[in-house]
């Protein structure tokens, strides 16, 4: 089984990302080949800086390292170091509805929220379906709610086929139903968007300012509290051992305990599990080269794919 995933480098990753992609994307080294980009590309649609592009990447490929992913076993690189893709890209355009592109959610939801309408936020669908037939990959690990970029690659990939001849394996959406939507710090899924997540690698100081701004209701330390209803105890059950959940969600429905305690238990957790990544990052962060070497490494072996897929692509609609 191969299996791709990417990641946008548009921000400081965070919790969310942490539970929602990243550890996902790192247990697939263990089940087949594994395939992770760095979507700078793609980034280019919310990232305007030069300089915060090129910050965002090397900060993604150090958390991912950082957090375990091994080079020998996930192909890792960086999207603008693999040119093929956008050739196919085009190539892929021809036989794209217009139609389908506008009925995606994500460019409806951006341009609902005053995002300018331009057409690389419109085509990056096209673009994304690139990035996963390059590789022939045969599933794409996503959330319930961005199933619908797996399924226009689909359309996509059987279109060209279908005209063309059988050039791409149709990828299938490997659903991630076991991962939770990661509360934000105001209760919205956490998100860069929202201004309400908790950095996987800030300072102690600043995660514990940010834990402690978890948004909670107004119940006294007395009350009795519903841990299902609670956005500490979401989080805080993401570290904790079933019988550490158990006692909490007990503690919580007797009352006498305070939100502040909660967040201090949620913050030592954090601040543990993190210890061994932050310390592996912070020695690999004194060797940008060797970071840089793993890129383009992981690039060439990229490339070996691209190549043979791009060549198949230009065969079957004449250009060789």
């Amino acid at each position: 089984m191969r299996a791709l995933s990417g990641i946008q480098p548009s921000g400081k990753l965070h919790v969310g990302n942490y539970f929602g992609m990243m550890k996902p994307a790192l247990e697939l080294q263990e089940k087949g080949e594994a395939f992770l980009f760095i979507a700078n590309y793609h980034a280019l649609t919310s990232v305007n800086e030069a300089k915060v592009l090129r910050a965002g990447v090397r900060d993604v490929a150090l958390d991912f390292l950082a957090c375990g992913l091994d080079p020998e076993r996930t192909v890792f690189y960086r999207q603008s170091d693999v040119p093929e893709v956008h050739e196919l890209a085009w190539l892929l355009s021809i036989v794209t509805p217009l139609g389908l592109l506008e009925r995606c959610h994500s460019y409806k939801d951006k341009v609902a929220k005053g995002v300018p309408a331009n057409h690389g936020l419109f085509a990056y669908p096209v673009l994304m379906a690139a990035d996963i037939l390059a590789v022939q990959a045969d599933v794409v690990p996503v959330g319930q709610d961005q199933k619908q970029h797996v399924e226009v690659t689909r359309d996509i990939a059987i279109k060209f086929n279908q005209k063309f001849g059988e050039t791409f394996k149709v990828p299938a959406p490997m659903i991630l139903a076991s991962v939770a939507v990661v509360p934000g710090l105001d209760g919205q899924k956490m998100s860069k968007s929202y201004n309400n997540t908790i950095e996987l690698f800030a300072s102690q100081a600043d995660t514990r300012k940010a834990i402690m701004r978890i948004v909670t209701d107004s119940k006294t330390v007395a009350e009795p509290k519903d841990p299902a209803t609670c956005n500490v105890f979401a989080l805080y059950k993401l570290f904790a051992t079933a019988q550490e959940r158990e006692a909490m969600a007990a503690h919580y429905r007797v009352g006498g305990l305070g939100y502040g305690e909660v967040k201090q238990a949620l913050f030592d957790k954090f601040w543990t599990a993190f210890e061994p990544f932050r310390r592996r990052r912070e020695e690999l962060q004194k060797e940008p080269a060797r970071v840089e070497q793993i890129l383009q490494r992981g690039a060439a072996r990229a490339r070996e794919e691209l190549c043979k897929t791009l060549k198949a692509a230009r065969q079957a609609v004449g250009l060789e």
